[in-house]
């Protein structure tokens, strides 16, 4: 199985990401994780990027704030899937790192989550690897079933206690 990458820029955003691990761990994806930032290591964020595919990756998760360059300039160095995770900071809410993590030039994509969303950057690299897994496919088939089995109990309920 590929693995996923997780990559923060700061251990400030050891928090969020948390999510996106224990999503990955819950469906048995390996994972690696690293602290690189796009201005203070760029060096060493463009060669982790440029390995990526022969270091067996199959996609990279980048979490940033603020500029939020990290999604971007992992992408600009990989034909990897990669998955911006904007990170909420205490100057603009994260409307910054949304920002910057979504408006990538053409030809450099970035599939971005919602601001803090880990736990749905994950889910994304599963599905992007289930294309080729069918045991991840089956995996994510039965949470959705779960998941719906779930809310058409609490519907069921509500509906009893409300309706009539």
């Amino acid at each position: 199985m590929k693995k996923v990458a997780i990559i923060m820029g700061s251990d400030s955003d050891l928090p969020v990401v948390e999510k996106a691990i224990s999503t990955l761990k819950k469906y048995s994806v390996p994972t690696e994780v690293h602290v690189y930032s796009a201005h203070r290591t760029p060096v060493q964020a463009k060669e982790f990027a440029q390995n990526a595919r022969k270091n067996g990756f199959g996609a990279i998760i980048a979490a940033a704030g603020k500029a939020a360059h990290l999604a971007g300039a992992l992408a600009a160095s990989t034909t990897l899937p990669v998955v911006g995770i904007p990170v909420k900071s205490s100057t603009l809410d994260g409307v910054d790192a949304l920002l910057s993590t979504v408006q990538m030039p053409s030809g450099i994509p970035v599939a971005t989550v919602a601001i803090d969303g880990a736990a749905n950057a994950a889910l994304l690299c599963v599905q992007i690897l289930a294309v080729t897994d069918e045991e991840l496919a089956e995996k994510l088939d039965a949470e959705r079933a779960e998941n719906t089995a779930k809310i058409l109990e609490k519907d069921r309920e509500i509906s009893e206690k409300y309706s009539g």
